[in-house]
Order: structure tokens, then C-alpha cells, then sequence
């Protein structure tokens, strides 16, 4: 039989077409069983984000008992803590996956031990395991600034910014994580990190709650085969996660920093893949996006095994919306107030801040007022329809209280929902707990007289004489239904 050039051209296309439907179709199925059966696999004694190193290390000793892994020192932190190396597999393909370079970001920390508990179960996941043990070698790093999480901030010890600190090396974290990558020359590389919980997708009132970037290498932000291949990856993983958070991935800047180790551990040869986790409602601890992540990984390691991720088009990488920054904690838009006899119409942008408490084991919040006036073009990631409303300084207590313990004598719900907020403290030290929702004056103090941009989120929303909202501290009560938001108050 004669069969022209041209119909095995378009038998071929079509046989290419069918096996990168099939393959992507077993990708989904799969990624969906592998987020189905995340609890069995999640690591419970790490269930909110202000874990410290002393909380991980007796789990990675676990590590130890399994022949499979092979745990070693690669170095101390600025403080001495030791920064450990876990290895698994012995394939040709290497990977190296650090996490927490910012000591607040701990959100892949908890996804990267949610893995390891995967990797040490046998179950129907096993030829998968199988795979990656016989075509991967993994080499992760979790916890790379053990000092910056002891106290949940981003910078070192050293008060240096690790991602800054690519070039001088000052930092022995980050000597060595470049001694890591000169030496072992991963041939993938993910820096996984968290970002604020204020980015959205694009123009648009989505939180971004995961962001990539497939870093530059240089200012003119190339593309050559090491960076198509991160762009590649970053499309396979957008697609597996888009069915669990729709339109909730956007794609960080790639504006070159000639100083962090994402653009320059490009440079060096390995190809880099930045994860950011970002915000989800109702997801304070970061534990679906820690899901998110573990599902993310899982499936992108998947795809190295099999070089899947080749059959990608990049172009697709450049579709996912820029992350920008257009949310606000909370927005009340459309409220009125009064200055100097005069009504105006503005928009309030408040964002809600926290404050590590108890050697940064807990936090407070501590709520300002962003921004003011027309903000149209912005976002809450939660909202409030202020229309027909005036917004009053909250009313001070009569009384100067003598201290903090004082608070205990007065009906503080009772008060509040008439619009008291506001209490003068003779005695006030910053060491009086603000956990009652109340706003605390210093002798010296003065309270609020009108709303300002910078000053603290405390204030009234009011119907003509009726009140309607009650804000203390960037958190409300509705003193007409009962609802109440109300967290820790502040001291001013």
C-alpha cells in the first residue's frame, strides 16, 4: 500500500498528539490521587508556621533508620546550628531543594517532610517511588536559616539577607549552599520560599497563593536551554495546580538581581525553579498551601524522572499572570467622614501586620491605615461596603485607668459594642498584654481625632447616630447582629 509523505506526517503528529494526551491525562489522575492522599503523608507535629529548628531535628534523626536516606552535617549557622544534607535515590537526573533561606518562610519546610514521609511509605504509590529512586538522585536542605526561623524573621544572625548574598558570601549559609551547588551540579535546582500574603494575580482580586519564576541569568533576562527548562517545569506544575486553586498562580517578576542565588545558581548551570507560597482565605498557618506545595514537588519531580516536562511549550510559561500588588487586608470602600466641617468620600486600605510574641512562637497583629482616598483600582482580600457610612474616632474612656490589670474591673464587651475603644493607662508599660481588643493610650498619648493615613486601624462606622461596626486594632464587631472579628488589641 502507498501511503504519501505527507499522511505519515499527519499520522506521526497524531500519534505524538495522542501519547501527550494520554501522558497528561495519567498526570492528572495522578496528581489528583497524590492531593487526596496528603493527610496520610502529612507530618502532624509540624501544624502551624513558627517551628523552630529544635522541632525538625528529632525527624530528620528519623530519617536515619531508613537505608534509603542518607543524612549528613554540610555546615553550622551563623549561631552554630547545624545545617544537615538529606539524600534519597541514586538515579542520573540530580535535584537540590533548599528551603527556608528566610528564616520566616516555612511553609515548603512542612511540604518537604510531608515528602519525606512519602518516600518512606510503601503503598500504591510504589511504582512511582520506584521511578524516582531508579532516575533521580534528591538532595534537599530543609531549614537553610535555622537562626532567622529561632526568631521568624527573614534575615540571618547576621542581620544579612541570604537571597542578597550570592556574590560576597558572607554568610556561611550561604557559602554553603553555593559549596552545594558548585559541588554536586544538581541539575535542578528549587528555592522555595514564601511571599506576602497581599500579592495578587495580576490586576485582579485573586491572592496569589503560589507564585514561580524561572529566574534570570542575566540583565537582558535570555532565555537558553537551562532557563526554558525551569520555564517548562513551572508550566506542568501550574497545570496540575490550577483544578485545586483556579486562577490562583501567578508568575513573579523576572527582573535580573545579580545578587541572589536564584539568578546566579541559573547563571552557574543548574536549572532553577522558585516556588512562593503565597495567601489563601482561611489558611492563616499556611496548611492547604503547604498541600499545595507538597503536590506541587511531588508532581514535579515526577516529570524530571521522565523528561515529560520536554514536551512542554514555554510560551505557555509567559500566559500565567505577573503577580502584582493590589490587595489590602481589608478594604472599606465608599465611607464618608468630616474634616474641618467639610464631608468627603474616601476609600480606607488597612493592612494587618504581625508582631512576634514569646521568642516568636506567637504572634499579635498590629493594624495601620495603608492608604486613603480613591484606591478604586485596589482590592480586599477582605471587603466592606462603607457606602451611607461615617467614620468617627472610636470614644475614649472616661477614666484613666491606673494599669493594664484595671481592664478586669470594666464590662469590656459592654463598653465596646457603645464605642468605647479607647483606654488611657496611667502605668502602661510596652510589656501589658494587649490581648483583649482593646487600644491602650499612654499617658502622653493623644487619641485619634481624625482618620489618617500611618495610625492605627481603630475607629467607629456609624449611620447617623446609629453605630454599625466597631473597629479596634483593624478588626470589627457588629454591635447590631453580634458578629464579631475582634482579635488583640494595641498600645499606642
Amino acid at each position: 500500500m502507498n501511503i504519501s509523505l505527507r499522511t505519515l506526517r499527519l499520522l506521526s503528529a497524531l500519534s505524538a498528539f495522542n501519547l501527550f494526551f494520554v501522558m497528561n491525562t495519567t498526570a492528572q489522575i495522578n496528581s489528583q490521587r497524590i492531593f487526596d492522599t496528603h493527610d496520610t503523608y502529612r507530618e502532624t507535629s509540624l501544624s502551624h508556621r513558627r517551628f523552630k529548628q529544635k522541632d525538625i531535628l528529632p525527624l530528620i534523626d528519623s530519617l536515619k533508620t531508613d537505608s534509603r536516606f542518607i543524612v549528613s552535617q554540610v555546615g553550622e549557622s551563623v549561631e552554630k546550628r547545624p545545617i544537615q544534607l538529606i539524600k534519597w535515590g541514586s538515579g542520573p537526573r540530580k535535584v537540590l531543594l533548599w528551603s527556608q533561606m528566610h528564616g520566616d518562610e516555612p511553609t515548603a519546610t512542612m511540604a518537604l517532610f510531608d515528602l519525606f514521609n512519602w518516600l518512606r511509605r510503601s503503598d500504591e504509590f510504589d511504582s512511582l517511588r520506584a521511578q524516582l529512586m531508579r532516575e533521580t538522585t534528591l538532595y534537599f536542605v530543609p531549614m537553610l536559616n535555622p537562626d532567622g526561623a529561632e526568631r521568624y524573621q527573614r534575615r540571618n544572625a547576621l542581620d544579612v539577607d541570604m537571597n542578597r548574598d550570592a556574590l560576597r558570601l558572607q554568610s556561611p549559609e550561604s557559602r554553603i549552599l553555593k559549596d552545594l551547588q558548585q559541588k554536586l551540579r544538581p541539575d535542578f535546582g528549587f528555592n522555595l520560599h514564601d511571599q506576602g500574603t497581599r500579592y495578587s494575580v495580576g490586576h485582579t482580586p485573586k491572592q496569589a497563593t503560589i507564585s514561580f519564576l524561572a529566574t534570570a541569568y542575566d540583565e537582558a533576562r535570555n532565555i537558553n536551554p537551562i532557563r526554558e527548562r525551569s520555564m517548562q517545569l513551572i508550566v506542568t506544575m501550574n497545570r496540575v495546580l490550577q483544578p485545586f486553586i483556579p486562577g490562583g498562580v501567578g508568575r513573579y517578576s523576572d527582573e535580573f538581581e545579580p545578587r541572589a542565588f536564584g539568578d546566579n545558581i541559573q547563571k552557574w548551570g543548574t536549572t532553577l525553579i522558585l516556588i512562593e507560597s503565597g495567601g489563601y482565605p482561611n489558611d492563616p498557618e499556611k496548611q492547604y498551601i503547604r498541600k499545595l506545595n507538597y503536590l506541587a514537588i511531588l508532581t514535579a519531580l515526577e516529570s524530571i524522572s521522565t523528561d515529560a516536562y520536554k514536551h512542554e511549550s514555554r510560551s505557555e510559561y509567559a500566559t500565567i499572570p505577573e503577580n502584582d500588588r493590589y490587595l489590602f487586608d481589608l478594604l472599606i470602600r465608599n465611607v464618608q467622614f468630616t474634616r474641618n466641617g467639610k464631608t468627603y468620600k474616601v476609600d480606607v486600605g488597612i493592612n494587618r501586620n504581625e508582631v512576634n510574641q514569646d521568642n516568636a512562637t506567637r504572634f499579635a497583629y498590629r493594624s495601620v491605615i495603608e492608604d486613603l482616598g480613591d484606591l478604586s483600582t485596589f482590592f480586599g482580600i477582605e471587603e466592606l461596603d462603607g457606602t451611607g457610612l461615617t467614620l468617627v474616632p472610636g470614644r475614649v474612656h472616661p477614666e484613666t485607668l491606673q494599669s493594664a490589670a484595671d481592664l478586669k474591673k470594666l464590662q469590656i464587651d459592654s463598653l465596646l459594642r457603645q464605642g468605647v475603644t479607647t483606654f488611657r493607662i496611667a502605668k502602661l508599660t510596652r510589656a501589658d498584654s494587649v490581648s483583649r481588643p482593646v487600644h491602650l493610650l499612654q499617658p502622653i498619648a493623644t487619641p485619634m481625632r481624625f482618620v489618617q493615613t500611618g495610625k492605627l486601624a481603630t475607629f467607629l462606622l456609624k449611620e447617623g447616630n446609629k453605630l454599625r461596626y466597631v473597629f479596634v486594632n483593624g478588626f470589627w464587631l457588629n454591635p447590631e447582629t453580634g458578629q464579631n472579628r475582634l482579635t488583640n488589641g494595641t498600645i499606642e
